[in-house]
């Protein structure tokens, strides 16, 4: 079986990726490479692979903030754009300018700005829905702060609550769980089964492999190129994740270990060793090993 067979019938497509191909100049090499995928309505998906795969890129190319050389973005099967609110987008933390004066409750009220058009102020309905989103997440006491005043976890859902508040059909959370604490991850895990319940569909980025395993539906494991689509248990082979993760990857009796301190060889691309080639990673529910620590799960949740 080659990588990329692994993939499941798993209903019709709510986000569709096909041929997406993108390259920062024309000499570079590919940051994606022909990646097509299909994620179906209310369905929870995390994307991993190494430092420089693309995650962000492919985040960035879905909502139009990066223009692909080939392929294209349907939602609902139609190309994305025709409804700006239908996709929210929460980029990664150090992407954002924490020095902007400005408070908590006007940055979530950005999120009505596709809706209401520039020329139009938010009104009392617009304040109660972003104080609404505030309150789910626990920091609606915060509403007036200055958003540079807040710690990471903070800054992080108030964030969330700005995708929150655009009411969207499918929401992409760049690593929605690096430099967080405990308490803003429980939360946003608790948001998450609070969605999949509306059947809002989410994609997450991550670098947590047990998180994966044990709280997604499926996985999209990247280097590039797709490598492997489908449930955690299939994702997480030892040949699959080896593909994806290089040097990085260590076959240990069976189970995979990941160790991210590493740097990342440079792209080549699924490149099958032994150590448990074509057999799950471990005897255990399949798994792989994040910053070695081993995943006791598999399945989504």
């Amino acid at each position: 079986m080659s990588p990329t067979e692994v993939a499941t019938d798993i209903g019709p497509a709510h986000l569709a990726v096909e041929g997406l191909s993108l390259r920062y100049g024309p000499q570079a090499a590919p940051a994606l490479d022909d990646l097509s995928f299909d994620v179906p309505e209310g369905m929870r998906v995390a994307v991993v692979g190494p430092n420089g795969a693309g995650k962000s890129t492919l985040f960035k190319a879905m909502v139009g903030l990066l223009r692909p050389q080939e392929g294209r973005v349907l939602v609902h099967g139609l190309p994305f754009g025709h409804d700006k609110d239908c996709v929210a987008y929460v980029p990664q933390r150090e992407e954002v300018d924490w020095g902007f004066p400005v408070s908590v409750l006007d940055v979530v009220l950005m999120g009505r700005y596709a809706r209401l058009g520039w020329l139009r102020r938010p009104g009392r309905a617009d304040r109660a829905a972003a104080l609404a989103c505030l309150a789910e997440l626990g920091i609606d006491a915060l509403a007036q702060r200055p958003i540079g005043d807040l710690s990471g976890g903070q800054q992080q859902r108030v964030f969330l609550a700005r995708a929150l508040v655009q009411e969207p059909h499918i929401l992409l959370l760049d690593e929605p769980f690096a430099g967080v604490d405990v308490t803003s991850q429980e939360l946003v895990l608790g948001l998450l089964d609070a969605l999949r319940a509306r059947r809002v569909t989410v994609i997450v980025a991550t670098h947590d492999l047990q998180l994966a395993a044990e709280r997604f539906d499926q996985v999209l494991l990247l280097n590039r190129r797709l490598l492997a689509y489908g449930p955690p248990a299939e994702v997480f082979r030892a040949e699959l994740v080896k593909a994806a993760f290089g040097h990085q990857a260590l076959v240990l009796d069976g189970v995979v270990l990941v160790d991210h301190t590493r740097p990342p060889a440079p792209h080549s691309g699924a490149v099958v060793v032994d150590g448990g080639a074509g057999h799950p990673a471990s005897a255990r529910p399949p798994g792989t090993v994040a910053d070695t620590e081993p995943i006791r799960g598999g399945g989504g949740a």
